[in-house]
């Protein structure tokens, strides 16, 4: 069930389905929580929230706060956990590939060799973080929310992400392998 917005608008509902939030707490989530596979912008969110209200799907509550600015908090209504898990049970849409890296690659006999070398090497640092990250994620999900029903999920996207980055440290690893025995050979048009 496709909303006028992409898949944003379903995103919000399942962050919602969580606790109710404010425009800026869901934005913190994201980047806390869903950011190693989700992302969404202020600028996604907002409009989103509006849509979502408009339809009935989430109602909204201005939070009063004394010498702050007020706070409009959002949480999901019957109808908005009913159009979540609808969405939950559609088929994933395969996604389209657009990987700029090895797009740079195809055309990489264009290059000198260190450009190549040095676009892989920092790929491969990336995905060495982000490792880093999904572990110590996984251990303080463990310790401050063992008793959560979610915990089995929200780890099961973080050992998506853990295999990801271990298999492109591995294509890195092979791919810099090739450029040496390339470079070696002398393969490439100068």
């Amino acid at each position: 069930m496709k909303m006028e917005g992409g898949s944003t608008p379903n995103a919000l509902l399942g962050l919602l389905s969580l606790r109710p939030m404010s425009g800026y707490d869901i934005r913190q989530m994201v980047s806390r929580s869903i950011g190693h596979f989700w992302s969404e912008s202020y600028g996604q969110i907002y409009p989103g929230l509006k849509r979502l209200a408009a339809a009935g799907l989430v109602e909204k509550k201005t939070e009063r706060n004394k010498g702050k600015p007020d706070r409009n908090l959002y949480s999901l209504t019957a109808d908005g956990r009913e159009r979540l898990q609808e969405w939950l049970k559609i088929p994933v849409a395969e996604e389209t590939a657009r990987n700029e890296l090895l797009l740079k690659l195809f055309f990489g006999v264009h290059v000198a060799m260190s450009v190549n070398r040095e676009h892989v090497a920092s790929n491969m640092e990336f995905h060495q973080r982000a490792l880093k990250v999904y572990t110590a994620m996984a251990k303080q999900l463990r310790r401050d929310k063992a008793n959560d029903p979610n915990l089995p999920y929200w780890l099961m996207t973080l050992n998506y992400g853990r295999h990801h980055s271990a298999a492109i440290l591995k294509w890195c690893r092979e791919t810099l392998a090739e450029l040496d025995e390339i470079e070696s050979k002398g393969k490439r048009r100068k």
